[in-house]
Order: structure tokens, then C-alpha cells, then sequence
């Protein structure tokens, strides 16, 4: 491949394109670098758009289907905004049989929203994980960032209305 040579104008004037920048700049605008640069785009914007993505591939000289590839390939990364709250339940082996399903389907019924959806009122994200590598801790659920072990229906009901609740208080 040939190297870079122009600098290329990030998608908008927002000054957390710097920080972007600044990663793809560490790693020499290197297509190695590419894990790292998605990973600093969604801490710095939330989430990887198609702009993001078209150009952060522009900038490492990568192909978009390779770019697109990796961040739609880890369930960390998201294609779109994440809701005020999110919660991500295990999928894994372990949770599976220790009763994850009737969980999953209990906050889809009422929340009106399916894995991978945000509620109309951008209040919750589900989301659903293949492993979260808490396999001695199974059933397994993530609220907001923190794991929640041996986590059952009521408990993890109570909690997502506990910070939907927080929010009104």
C-alpha cells in the first residue's frame, strides 16, 4: 500500500476529532491501528456512524468493508447511539442454562423494545452479548457498565426501574 501522503479533513469541525486523530497519528496511520482508532471514536462520539467509518478506512488507507467489518464483528462496538441507560445480558453457555432466556424476554415485554433496540424515549438500550467471560457468576447481566452476577427476573427488573427512577427523582 502506499502511504498517506495529504491530510484528510475529519467529517465535521468537532474538536474530538483531534483525539481521533491523535490515536490514528500514534499508530503511524497504520491499518493496525484500527481497533484502537474504533475504539476512541465511539468513547468520543457514543457510537460509529457511516461518516466515522468512511473516515477512519480513508484515513488508515483501509478498505470500508474492513473497517465495517471489525466494528460490526465486536458486540462493543455500536452503529448507533446507545440510550441513556443500557443493559447487556450474557448469551453465553453458562447463562443460557441458568434461565438468561426468560430474563431477556421479560425486559423485552416490558420495555416494548427486542435485543439490539433502544426504547422510543432513548431512555434504555438492550443489548445481548455472545460471552461476558462471568461464566462462574452465570446468569450474567451488565447495567450501565457494572456486571450483575447470578442475577435473576425480579432483581434485574427492580434495577432497570431503579434507574429509570433515578433519573425522574
Amino acid at each position: 500500500m502506499t502511504p498517506r501522503t495529504e491530510k484528510l479533513e475529519p467529517p465535521s469541525d468537532d474538536k474530538r476529532w483531534r483525539i481521533v486523530q491523535a490515536t490514528m497519528q500514534r499508530n503511524g496511520f497504520e491499518r493496525d491501528g484500527l481497533i484502537e482508532t474504533l475504539h476512541t471514536v465511539q468513547e468520543s462520539f457514543g457510537f460509529l456512524d457511516d461518516d466515522s467509518l468512511r473516515y477512519v478506512a480513508a484515513s488508515l488507507n483501509a478498505p470500508l468493508s474492513q473497517v465495517y467489518g471489525v466494528s460490526t464483528f465486536y458486540h462493543l462496538f455500536s452503529l448507533k447511539p446507545a440510550g441513556k441507560h443500557t443493559c447487556v445480558v450474557c448469551l453465553g453457555t453458562a447463562c443460557y442454562i441458568k434461565g438468561i432466556p426468560l430474563l431477556l424476554k421479560e425486559i423485552e415485554n416490558e420495555f416494548g423494545i427486542k435485543a439490539g433496540q433502544t426504547t422510543p424515549d432513548g431512555q434504555l438500550s438492550l443489548m445481548t452479548a455472545r460471552c461476558l467471560g462471568s461464566c462462574g457468576l452465570a446468569p450474567v447481566a451488565v447495567f450501565d457498565g457494572q456486571i450483575d452476577g447470578k442475577v435473576n427476573v425480579h432483581e434485574a427488573m427492580a434495577r432497570l426501574k431503579a434507574l429509570q427512577e433515578g433519573d425522574n427523582a
